[in-house]
């Protein structure tokens, strides 16, 4: 599992108080505040001196350092020169001696002046150009003829001794003889001390240290410093070869005053020891409030955790990645997983069932997604033994208290029983419809007797008289003209009487609900049939009021006629004590709200309110042979085919009318 993960941390419940420190440990504390002042003034004392060691060791490397650079810089002036030489003698490249001469004191490697000598010492040029009083000290300058004789001599470079070519401006000299099978020029490089220091010191170098430079008699020739140093600060020496000639490179150490004034640091030691006292007496407060606090959490925490542990509702907790990270024993239960074996597990879950796996993942990815719809949806799931069991499951997001988002918090309970339950409720519904069909058929078996009884008399008496005029006309035309005629209208008789027949076969036989599309006025008009020969024994006039061009409806066509039928018959019954003149029941369509509405209106006294609190209650009913459950059965119907059933009072407010809305779609 990734980082973000839920680590839920178990607390042990304690009833008691934690004990008492014992005394040793409030007395050790008090001896460390003694013993700190002593062992912090032995640590600054060691400090102080550490920290001049780690100067002085610091400040001769930068020394060192310094020296070096400025050995290799010149070392490298000298390689320049001796080359310069070279070529000016060898190739008498005269004009591009100026230039380069030049562009090696621009170099800011701390020459000046790059001068040329002849073999015997005379000057040949001067670069940059001198002014006439200047070359004229240059030839006066006894230092310049004597380093030009020994290093025409030796033939090797040689270092003059400090001149000075201006006031307080110190110099010395490279001298770079050249032999081409017989002493050649002399290549003069003149250093000036104070460029030297000003151009080779870095600036960091100038910051910590103040330079000198010092000739052999310890006189300061040139020094590079921003402050004033005194004679104890720290100071280190280092001979300055080259050029050598008694040179001395001097680094002294910027002063930087004491860090802490002794009074005050054992001042400000003295007030930490009482603040450390101090401290520990309110850390003593704060860990006994903070054992309280403890004890109050761990009884909490326990109580809650009682809580989640007696739910029987499955709480499972997913973070962002999908990893379970939290089961309560009751999710545990239901799959038949632990909370070790499910706790980090990934998609797909050992729970989800193989036959519903592209369902779950389709559901799982909306809810990763925050797409998944907010009411409960409905899974099959499997048990570790292999049962499946269907599964009620709220998902919402997991909130923290700062409002951060950190996962998916699910409940879960298992319908499986309830499903079971409501299938046989289902079950009983059919049964109890089918026996509420039978039981209409039964009341309505004496007028459906004279509705069949009337056409197989008719059938009869037209068979007899077909044989009596076969009998009496021997063949004529005219009595054959006759029979034809009688037997047409004993085919119609017999039609009409199937027709009443097939109704009540397909009313009361017992079949699965199927629901296809019907015209809504067929389905009234069939309605109306096998109920009009009982209204018209109880005087009732049937009115049908259809609207033309209706669309079709999804519905099963039996359960429809029943649900009519029961509030034709209430209509009829309401009307028992009505002016017989005046028992008028209409039936009408109409389209309404995307779908079409059938309305039964009668003109009885109406429904009391006490009463229309209980009407849809089963074995509710008004009449004293009535079982309770035709509208308890007519609001079921409705409900399955996803309609409305209400009631309301006639416009005049005269009777009731009953409204039953199917969804065209």
């Amino acid at each position: 599992m990734n980082d973000k993960v839920f680590m839920r941390r178990a607390i042990a419940v304690d009833g008691n108080l934690p004990p008492r420190a014992p005394r040793w440990a409030w007395v050790l504390p008090r001896l460390a505040a003694i013993l700190v002042p002593i062992v912090i003034g032995a640590l600054l004392w060691l400090l102080h001196h550490n920290d001049l060691d780690d100067q002085r060791t610091t400040m001769i490397s930068d020394v060192l350092w310094l020296e070096q650079n400025l050995r290799f810089q010149m070392e490298r002036n000298l390689e320049q020169l001796r080359l310069l030489n070279i070529d000016t003698v060898e190739t008498r490249a005269t004009p591009t001696y100026d230039a380069r001469a030049q562009a090696l004191i621009q170099n800011g490697s701390g020459l000046v002046q790059i001068v040329r000598l002849d073999r015997i010492g005379r000057l040949r040029s001067v670069t940059p150009a001198a002014a006439p009083d200047q070359r004229q000290r240059l030839r006066s300058l006894a230092v310049f003829t004597e380093a030009s004789r020994r290093a025409v001599q030796l033939d090797k470079p040689i270092y003059s001794k400090p001149f000075n070519l201006d006031v307080d401006d110190p110099c010395f000299a490279i001298f770079v003889p050249h032999y081409n099978d017989r002493p050649a020029d002399v290549i003069v490089g003149v250093y000036s001390v104070h460029a030297l220091l000003y151009q080779m010191v870095p600036w960091w170098f100038t910051e910590k240290y103040r330079v000198s430079v010092m000739d052999a008699n310890g006189a300061t020739l040139s020094s590079k410093s921003r402050v004033q140093t005194s004679d104890s600060d720290l100071s280190y020496q280092v001979a300055f070869d080259p050029p050598g000639q008694g040179y001395t490179l001097a680094v002294v150490a910027y002063h930087h005053g004491t860090r802490l004034l002794p009074a005050l640091l054992m001042m400000t030691i003295v007030l930490l020891t009482v603040a450390i006292l101090v401290s520990l007496w309110a850390v003593k407060r704060h860990v006994q409030r903070r054992h309280v606090a403890e004890k109050a959490l761990r009884e909490e925490y326990a109580f809650r955790k009682a809580m989640e542990d007696s739910l029987l509702t499955g709480l499972r907790a997913r973070d962002l990645d999908g990893y379970i990270v939290y089961v309560n024993p009751a999710f545990c239960q239901m799959v038949g997983w632990s909370a070790d074996e499910l706790i980090g597990r990934e998609p797909p879950m050992p729970y989800w069932a193989p036959e519903e796996m592209a369902q779950t993942l389709t559901v799982y990815e909306q809810i990763m997604a925050g797409t998944a719809p907010h009411e409960a949806v409905e899974l099959r799931f499997q048990r570790k033994n292999g049962e499946r069991f269907d599964a009620l499951i709220y998902e919402a997001p997991l909130i923290d208290a700062n409002g951060v988002h950190h996962g998916w918090m699910a409940s879960m309970l298992d319908i499986t029983e309830r499903k079971r339950a409501e299938e046989r409720y289902r079950q009983q519904q059919d049964k109890l419809q089918f026996t509420a069909r039978l039981v209409t058929m039964g009341e309505m078996a004496s007028t459906l007797a004279h509705e069949l009884n009337q056409p197989l008399s008719a059938i009869s008496s037209y068979a007899t008289g077909c044989l009596n005029l076969l009998d009496d006309s021997n063949g004529a035309a005219a009595a054959e003209s006759d029979v034809v005629h009688t037997l047409r209208k004993v085919v119609a008789q017999a039609q009409r009487a199937g027709q009443v027949i097939r109704r009540v076969h397909e009313f009361v036989r017992r079949r699965e609900p199927m629901q296809e599309p019907c015209a809504i006025n067929t389905v009234v008009e069939d309605a109306t049939g096998l109920i009009e020969v009982a209204a018209r024994w109880r005087g009732v006039r049937l009115q049908l009021d259809l609207a033309p061009n209706l669309p079709p409806v999804q519905v099963d066509k039996v359960m429809i006629e029943q649900l009519l039928l029961n509030l034709i018959r209430n209509g009829m019954d309401a009307m028992a004590q009505t002016v017989a003149d005046q028992r008028l029941l209409v039936v009408a369509t109409v389209s309404h709200e995307r779908g079409v509405c059938v309305s039964v209106s009668d003109r009885g006294p109406g429904i009391a309110p006490a009463v229309a609190a209980q009407l849809y209650e089963p074995f509710f009913s008004t009449k004293q042979e009535g079982m309770g459950m035709g509208l308890n059965i007519c609001r079921s119907i409705a409900e399955l085919h996803h309609g409305r059933l209400w009631f309301e009072e006639r416009a005049n407010g005269n009777g009731t009318t009953f409204s039953l809305w199917l969804p065209v779609e």
